[in-house]
This record gives structure tokens, sequence and C-alpha cells, in this order.
């Protein structure tokens, strides 16, 4: 099978066949060692330069057009959208467009029919006619799969606000749903903290159904405009669908007869809960999505524009934008700077600067004063668990991140502080936490313990990606890293840790990655973890995935996997060799022992050989995910951290720790 060059059009990616036993234990080239010394400096120089001077690093958080359209449409529904602001917008989305007029939701997609949706509809607003060109191949294409009223249900949300759609004709989410108690099924606690935030506000939202003056029409978006909303097939009665097809039925139902001053009292209740977790920087959980709906429910409550909360949740959105050179303006769903710094840390340590060096203090500096040392949600699960996480964003108290917390200890013991005691405290406060978020099955989740209901991904308003916060090998994984480094090898957390690691490694040798692009990124997660958890390199779980990762490297030297093996297991780690991917595979290679090995050798040689004059490395693809194929991201600063981490590795070895296991 012939592979495209960048794993899309028609044909699958790259992949090598594996190799054989005498090629695996093959002496890399002599000059490779300087290779990757020359790649290494000129990568350290390159993200040292970009550290800010506050000691933080953040890559750009790239996504989809559906955060400038929906952007685009809250200004609109608010009454606030102006023109340099629309048409910056306009510019951004117009050039994400594909040849057949579709808009993709990650580099080298198909196309996406919400995203087409909700991008074509925001270039309406922008001016753009309905006839012009560019505008028809994406109408047309819209109703060849169905029109709107496929579009997923968050999209069809957006267009009811306008008219453009029925409520009648969307699922219902009634207020009450704040007053279930924790230990009910499908209380708002059962949701991921992501789907928490946004369902919370879309309560108020349901309740009261607001329809704003349309500017235009959309029945071009319609396979037919007479008959816009078609019905769609019934579930069978036996299955969950079928179930929560009744149930959605009934709370229609319940909608025409509800107790108004109860209805009145959660819309409330929910008021106070939203505003009870907004962020000092007037975000709500570091996130857009909650946030543009956090302030349509807020402003349906009678907030006004000019209210603190309103003015400052405005004000938080426009600090997602990113301007371009060209004009244009590009909206960030996240912002990733505690993420970006400790990874940042942890590169610029294993790639030999000095424990004590200036650059590392100050990031130490920064990371500690992120530390949150209040509860927020998790306690809900976890009452009793003193705080001491962090986050991923800039603030976000409510949501700290097991996953950030355990690589930000990581990179802590990497560097040498000048107040020890700060740092010990500091340190001793998150082990404990983190520990502390162990789910009862061994694992840990990325926000929550125990999230791991299976009932909200069944609503039929949950079509938006995933919704519950499960274990996943990638955070369980750094966990027992973190644990591990910390000296609890055998501590009964990390040991039960490093039992569902070894349960949950697939037959073929890989693990599924939950938050990076995929089994290239779980695999490259879980053998440092281990390792360092004294899991030796000849054991079987790791000469599986030592063999997987072998055969699955690309011809180029690299690794690479597409964004479809969410979906399609012929995708599992084929794909165009990307410089953040080739970096994980090595990592979980000079883990296992394999420094010497022939597919180390071509991979350093890859990002040796591929690396830009500046020290950066170029990658277009999208090796982030945010929920597993409905929602992905490319991490600008992927592409420059975990390459020098990687070279750091194999030049030096792999890393010490303040504390040995």
């Amino acid at each position: 099978m012939t592979a495209t060059t960048d794993g899309s059009a028609g044909a699958l990616g790259p992949r090598t066949a594996p190799a054989d036993e005498a090629h695996r234990t093959s002496t890399a080239p002599a000059d490779l060692q300087d290779a990757a010394r020359r790649a290494l400096k000129r990568a350290t120089a390159h993200l040292l330069d970009r550290q800010d001077d506050e000691g933080w690093w953040k890559g750009d958080l790239e996504t989809n057009v559906t955060m400038d359209a929906e952007d685009l449409l809250l200004r609109e529904f608010l009454g606030v959208r102006d023109g340099p602001t629309t048409e910056a917008a306009a510019r951004w989305i117009r050039a994400q467009q594909r040849d057949d007029g579709t808009w993709a939701t990650f580099h080298g997609g198909p196309g996406e029919l919400s995203a087409t949706v909700e991008a074509y509809v925001a270039l309406r607003l922008a001016g753009d006619p309905p006839d012009a060109p560019h505008m028809a191949r994406a109408s047309a294409w819209v109703r060849s799969r169905g029109g709107m009223a496929r579009a997923r249900v968050f999209t069809r949300i957006w267009l009811a606000l306008f008219g453009w759609w029925k409520w009648d004709d969307l699922p219902e989410l009634p207020p009450e749903l704040i007053y279930l108690p924790p230990w009910f099924p499908l209380n708002i606690y059962d949701f991921g903290q992501w789907a928490r935030q946004t369902i919370v506000p879309l309560t108020v939202v349901s309740a009261r159904r607001p329809v704003r003056p349309a500017p235009f029409a959309l029945d071009e978006l319609h396979t037919d405009p007479r008959r816009p909303a078609p019905p769609r097939p019934a579930a069978p009665a036996a299955s969950w669908e079928g179930l929560f097809q009744r149930l959605d039925k009934a709370l229609h139902a319940y909608r025409r007869v509800a107790i108004r001053p109860l209805r009145r009292a959660a819309m409330r209740a929910a008021a106070r809960w939203i505003v009870e977790r907004q962020e000092n920087d007037g975000c709500w959980g570091g996130i857009q999505p909650p946030a543009v709906y956090s302030l349509i429910a807020l402003h349906l409550l009678g907030y006004d524009l000019g209210h603190p909360v309103m003015r400052e949740g405005l004000a938080s959105l426009d600090r997602f934008a990113v301007w371009h050179e060209d004009g244009s303006r590009m909206i960030e769903a996240c912002q990733s700077p505690v993420w970006d710094t400790c990874l940042a840390t942890i590169a610029l340590a294993d790639a030999g600067l000095p424990a004590d060096h200036p650059a590392l203090v100050k990031a130490a500096d920064w990371l500690l004063a992120e530390q949150i040392v209040r509860p927020g949600d998790w306690a809900v699960r976890r009452p009793q668990l003193p705080p001491g996480g962090w986050a991923f964003e800039f603030h976000n108290d409510t949501y700290p991140d097991i996953d950030d917390t355990a690589e930000v200890i990581l990179a802590l013991r990497r560097v040498e502080h000048p107040d020890s005691a700060r740092m010990e405290a500091a340190l001793t406060r998150a082990v404990r936490w983190t520990a502390g978020m162990q789910s009862r099955d061994g694992g840990w989740g990325a926000f929550d313990a125990d999230n791991t209901s299976t009932l909200p991904n069944k609503l039929p308003f949950c079509d938006f990606g995933e919704v519950v916060d499960p274990p996943s090998a990638d955070v369980t994984a750094h966990v027992v890293e973190m644990l591990a480094h910390e000296g609890r090898a055998h501590d009964p957390r990390t040991r039960r840790g490093l039992a569902w690691l070894l349960a949950n490694q697939e037959p073929g040798g890989a693990w599924f990655g939950r938050w990076g692009v995929n089994h290239v990124y779980g695999t490259g997660a879980v053998l440092p973890a281990l390792t360092a958890a004294g899991v030796p390199p000849a054991h079987p779980a790791v000469r599986r995935a030592v063999a997987w990762l072998e055969s699955v490297q690309n011809e180029d030297g690299g690794w690479g996997e597409d964004l479809r093996s969410y979906r399609d297991p012929a995708w599992i780690a084929r794909g165009t060799s990307t410089a953040s991917q080739t970096a994980w595979a090595l990592m979980a290679l000079l883990a296992a022992g394999e420094r010497d090995s022939a597919a180390v050798a071509r991979g350093v040689r890859r990002l040796a050989d591929t690396q830009a004059e500046d020290g950066s490395w170029d990658e277009p693809h999208f090796t982030g995910t945010g929920f597993p194929w409905d929602f992905s991201i490319n991490y600008h600063l992927y592409r420059q951290v975990f390459p020098l981490t990687a070279l750091g590795r194999y030049v030096h070895g792999e890393p010490s720790f303040g504390k040995g296991s």
C-alpha cells in the first residue's frame, strides 16, 4: 500500500516492516553523537530564547475553527460583535478551508460536518455571500451530508440561539440537575470537569430557550428547507440509546409541567455554581467553551454586560486570541503555560543545563507560585485530601490536573532551588495530593478520582466528545514514574498503578494514549514509568513494547500516528513522521535500554536531519488530544520540548533526580 505524504488522502500513512534481530542490535554511526550534540545545542538555545521574563513558556494551542466561529456567534448573541474582530476571525477561518469547501478538525484530516456548518455561519456573519464560490462549495457539501440536521447537538444549540433550529428538536437539559446529590446517577460530578463546566450553564440556556433575531436565513444548509428536522430513527427499546431517547421524551414532557418556583430556584443555584467557579482572570476553568456558555447563561439570568462577572468574563476571552502577522485572529480553546513550562524545564535539564541554571530556577519560581492550595471540585470525591496540585493554565484553581502535577514534580526535582525548604514543602503537598487522587481500580484520571460512570456518554446531548474522566495509561504512567523517582517505587499505591499499567497493555505491545496521539504517546509514557518503578528491560511487557515500536518505525526513521487511529485500528501507528511522536518513541526505547539499537540511531538521525537552522522543528500535524477523535490539538511547543528531551537522554543518558527509587 502506497503512503501519502501527509498520512491522509486515501491511503494509510507510512510504516515499515519489523527489523530483524541482527538489525536491532547494530551500533549507530560514529558521527551520530556529534550530530545529536549539535542538534541539542541549537534546540537548547532556541527554547531558552522563548522563555518569558516571568519564567514560563507557552506555545500556541491550535484546535479548529469552531472556536473562532463560536466566538463570533457569542459576540453576535451579546450584541458586541465589531467589524475588525469579525474580519480578523474570518480571515483565519477562510485560510483553513479545504479545497472541497469543508473544514477539518485536524491537519490533513477529512472534512467535518459540524465544523463546516459553524465556519460557514461565521463567514456569513462576516458578510461572505452564499453564492461566493468558497461558500457554495461548503453549503453543497453540507447538504450532501444530510444538512445541518446531521450536525452535532452543540452546533444545533448555537443555531437555535438565532432561530435557525427549533429548541423543541434538541435534547432537553433541565436545570434541576444541579440538585442531584453526588451519589445519584447522572449528577454533575459524574461528568468530567470540562463537561461539567459546560453542562451546568447549558441547563440554564435549555430552560430559557432564547432566540435572537437571525441576521439572515440558512435555507441553503438544509436538504429540504420545508422539512428542516427530519425524524431520526428510534433506537431499539432494549438498548441504552433507546432508554435515553425515552428519558429525553419524558424530560420534554416534564418541561411543560415543571414547578416554576423550583425551576427558578434551580437556575439561581446554577448561577451561584457558575459564579463561584469564575477564576481570578475572569475565565472558567481556563477553557474557552465553558466561558462562552457561562456568559450566555448569566446574561439570560439578568447579568448585564457591565456587571463585573460579565465584564471580566468577556475580557478573559480576548486573552485566548492569537494574532498573526497577516492580520488573522485564531482563538485558543485553552492555554497551557504550566504544562509547557514543566515540559520545557525537564527538556532543558535533560539536555545538560546545570540544575542551578538561572532559566531553570526562574521556571521553578514561577511554578512554585502557581501551586493550588485550596480545594476544588475534585474534593467532592476526596473530601479529606489536602490540596497541592497544579493546573494546566495560568488561572484555574478549581481544577488542578493530576497529569500536570506529576510532571511538575518531575521538573522541580531537576532544579537546584536556593530555597530548598520552600521547594520541599511544595513537593510534599503535591506528592500527597497526587497519590491521594488514585482511583479504586489503581489508575489515575486527569482531574478527578473515580470519574468512571458509563452513563453520561450515553445521553443524547453528549455527542461532542468524551464527557467522563476515567484512568488512562498516559496519566497513570506519569504518576507512577513520579512516585518511583520520589522513592516510592514499593509504595502500595505505586504497585497498584504499576499493576494497572501492565494489565492495560494491548495485545500488540502498545498502550492507548488518551491525551496524546495515540499509541505512540501512550507507549512513550508507559515504558519510562515501568523502568523507573523497577521493571527490568527484559520483562515481557517491556520487550513486547520495544518490538512494537520497532515494527512501526517509518522508513524515514521517524514515527507518526494519524488521529484516525482513534476510530480505525488500521491507522494505529501509521502517519507522517513528526518530531514529537519520534521523540516519544525514542524516550520509550531509551528507557528500555535500547540506546545502541538501529531503531534509536535512525530516530535520532531523523531528528537531527529535520531540525531547522534556528533549532526548531516544523510540525503542522496535530499530536495532542482533547477528546479522542472529536477534539484534537496542535501544541506548538511539543515539536520543541520532546525532541530536546529525547536528544538529551540519548547524549547524556537517563535523567537523575533529587530522590532515588
